[in-house]
């Protein structure tokens, strides 16, 4: 009796094992699939503002702005887009429990479109060449890091209340850059920002593996798997604007 429980506890606990591994795949997938497709409206969005925010001559430099573009990044509307994304962050974090899953991944996407305007201005200071290397280079660091955060058997939770500290200073000495535009001081804030969003890549990547449960419906997995990719999306954004704040060519 005592060998048939060992035997087809053994089974079951395996069985077990299978489908919870099946499942995680499935959940970091759908993660990395929104996260993905919010990169991708992100980088179509600022592109195609930038498109029509220019007039180019014909050599393709950049000669002026449009009526449009005026609007955009040299009048007071441009704090609105630069804030936008912020404030959508914290309404989607704050109410995505009392809404659909659908809703909350129409305004995961919104936010990202939202985001692709409030940086689409990197076209008028870098060359479209040197956003494009940078972009590889985030995407390559991104994924390393990530790939290591989900595999590793370390427990990187510690990271968190260090890496939460750093991100509050870059974001007061960005805000505080806006108004007296230090170049050393955006220096600084770069090289701090690549380590502090490339431990947050890792860490994120393994708390939302952590947050996956076989017990979860489709609602609950669902929406753990939109602010999953949310928390990843800003991983991404970040260490790239970043990196091109330290690698790329300006015009």
């Amino acid at each position: 009796m005592a060998e048939l429980e060992r035997r087809y506890g053994q089974t079951i606990g395996r069985a077990d094992a299978g489908v919870i591994d099946e499942g995680l795949r499935a959940y970091m997938i759908r993660v990395y699939n929104y996260m993905a497709s919010g990169v991708a409206i992100t980088g179509v969005v600022a592109y195609v503002i930038y498109a029509m925010s220019v007039v180019t001559g014909a050599d393709g430099t950049i000669t002026g702005l449009t009526s449009f573009g005026n609007l955009m990044y040299a009048s007071a509307f441009k704090w609105i887009v630069i804030f936008a994304p912020l404030a959508m962050v914290f309404f989607l974090s704050f109410k995505i429990q009392s809404m659909s899953v659908g809703t909350a991944q129409m305004l995961f996407w919104l936010f990202s479109a939202l985001m692709g305007a409030s940086i689409s201005s990197i076209f008028l200071v870098y060359a479209g060449t040197s956003i494009a290397r940078v972009f590889f280079i985030t995407a390559a660091a991104f994924g390393a890091l990530s790939l290591w955060g989900y595999t590793t058997k370390k427990d990187i939770s510690g990271w968190g209340s260090f890496l939460f500290m750093g991100l509050i200073g870059i974001i007061l000495a960005s805000l505080v850059n806006l108004f007296i535009g230090s170049t050393a001081l955006q220096f600084a804030v770069s090289v701090i920002g690549v380590l502090v969003f490339a431990g947050l890549t890792a860490y994120d990547t393994q708390q939302i593996k952590e947050m996956y449960s076989v017990n979860d419906d489709g609602t609950v997995a669902g929406k753990k798997a939109v602010m999953g990719a949310l928390r990843l999306y800003l991983d991404f954004i970040n260490l790239f604007m970043m990196l091109l704040q330290l690698l790329g060519d300006r015009r």
